[in-house]
């Protein structure tokens, strides 16, 4: 194997399946649109063309939401909360890492480090910072997406007039969209931070040493 592959292996394995499941999933739901379209007499869209509609960018973006608001919140609570036990916890009485102290910098130490003042502020807190922003992107691009899809539904169906994205936003069918998915994220790392206190997986960074106590804290 290359070297540069090796030494970012987790990343081209992940976002190669990202790409091939969002593939999936365009073509998928291409031919799920063109049925519904079908359905209501209007005639079917090209699959180039289908990339453009509310249908598809609403069912991107309500899933990538829900992903962002996952990670992000959970990057900034596991800042302040700890879980006995798991892997996914700080130690109880940790705050901030000696390595967090910007007067240990070094040379090779990223430059909002060693320049200090708001570059450093916000440095310390920029992962968190960046996945709330995608969700907030993610979250926009829902509303729209959603807004065209819901005037297309409702112009086939009924022959209703459109709405705009903030009456859109509104809507009982918008927020049923996003607690479906929100709900099932939180869901899931609540249960790898509660499995992660008795259960391991050997060699992986998410899990603690297989020889580890059950009350043993992850660092």
């Amino acid at each position: 194997m290359p070297r540069w592959l090796r030494e970012n292996a987790l990343t081209v394995a992940m976002l190669g399946a990202f790409l091939i499941f969002l593939l999936l999933q365009s073509v998928f739901g291409w031919q799920t649109h063109n049925e519904e379209l079908t359905q209501y007499g209007a005639a079917p869209l090209s699959w180039w063309a289908y990339l453009g509609t509310g249908h598809f960018a609403e069912a991107v973006f309500e899933n990538w939401e829900s992903e962002f608001l996952q990670m992000g919140g959970y990057v900034l609570l596991t800042a302040y909360l700890v879980q006995k036990g798991s892997a996914e916890s700080k130690p109880e009485d940790q705050g901030d890492r000696p390595e967090d102290d910007e007067r240990r910098a070094t040379p090779d130490s990223p430059w909002p480090v060693r320049a200090g003042g708001l570059p450093l502020v916000v440095y310390r807190n920029s992962l968190s910072l960046a996945l709330l922003l995608i969700f907030v992107g993610s979250f926009l691009g829902h509303v729209f997406g959603g807004v065209a899809e819901y005037n297309e539904e409702q112009a086939l169906q009924r022959g209703a007039a459109p709405i705009s994205a903030w009456q859109f936003l509104g809507t009982s069918d918008f927020w049923f969209q996003s607690m479906q998915n929100w709900q099932s994220e939180f869901l899931a790392v609540g249960v790898l931070i509660l499995l992660s206190v008795v259960l391991r997986q050997h060699a992986s960074p998410e899990s603690k040493p297989v020889t580890a106590a059950h009350a043993e804290t992850g660092a």
